[in-house]
């Protein structure tokens, strides 16, 4: 097995494709914004460089390096790389030293703040950055007490994937650990590729952590941080928020 060509980040993109939708949700949030776009844990760039090559300026926030080293290969073969800024920063602490008249946190990427603490942390520097008239917009999935309830962890196959210009696979596994105390799942993800004989070529762990978060405590969490809330969705549709949505997209601003 090799493991000196590959890490996670490589196939972050291969079973990272996204909701339906939201793409286009957020684009369609930036045209409006008339004006540069602040694009927090922007990971590999599936939002901001579609936004670029509609014209969109967006700066790009992430705390990998790895991360944003592929947003800008990206970005480089759209040839957009001129309307986009990329910054290695924490979005519990970054300094821009302007304002944006629309900040996302787009894909449940603000899951991955574990603490209360973080979480106003994080919101309180996006006002901060946030433009007079400015909002902020961010989903995040519900969690279900059915699948939660007395349960401590669970292994599951995430998925088997074709991995674009060559004819392996990625299968990849996920084994979950719940402190339903601190409301945080630790996850161990397993990628396997192997080749169309089913041979295993290359194996990577990369374990993370996430802190789930209910609807209503977003709601006070954002009010605490001094937002209030313009308009919630179920969908990236548009549909109304509620009891059987299994995603809560929320659109903010500052009170």
């Amino acid at each position: 097995m090799g493991i000196a060509h590959y890490d996670w980040t490589d196939y972050y993109d291969v079973i990272s494709t996204g909701i339906d939708y939201d793409i286009e949700f957020y684009t369609e949030l930036a045209k409006s914004a008339n004006g540069p776009v602040l694009d927090l844990a922007c990971g590999t760039g599936r939002f901001l460089v579609p936004m670029a090559m509609q014209g969109i300026e967006v700066v790009g926030v992430d705390s990998s390096d790895k991360m944003l080293a592929k947003a800008k290969a990206k970005a480089e073969i759209a040839k957009v790389v001129d309307r986009i800024a990329f910054v290695e920063a924490d979005m519990r602490s970054f300094e821009l030293e302007r304002t944006f008249p629309l900040v996302m946190v787009p894909y449940r990427s603000f899951l991955h703040l574990l603490t209360v603490k973080d979480q106003v942390a994080a919101l309180r520097q996006i006002r901060k950055h946030l433009a007079k008239d400015g909002l902020l917009a961010l989903n995040i999935f519900v969690p279900l007490i059915k699948h939660l309830y007395e349960q401590e962890e669970r292994s599951s196959t995430r998925g088997i994937y074709p991995i674009p210009g060559s004819e392996d696979r990625l299968v990849v596994w996920d084994y979950t650990r719940y402190d339903h105390f601190q409301q945080i799942a630790e996850i161990i993800r397993q990628y396997e590729r192997t080749n169309k004989s089913g041979e295993l070529i290359q194996r990577v762990i990369a374990p993370f952590h996430i802190r789930y978060i209910f609807p209503m405590e977003l709601h006070h969490l954002l009010k605490l941080a001094g937002f209030s809330v313009v308009s919630r969705y179920g969908d990236f549709k548009k549909a109304a928020f509620g009891p059987e949505s299994t995603e809560l997209i929320i659109v903010a601003k500052k009170e």
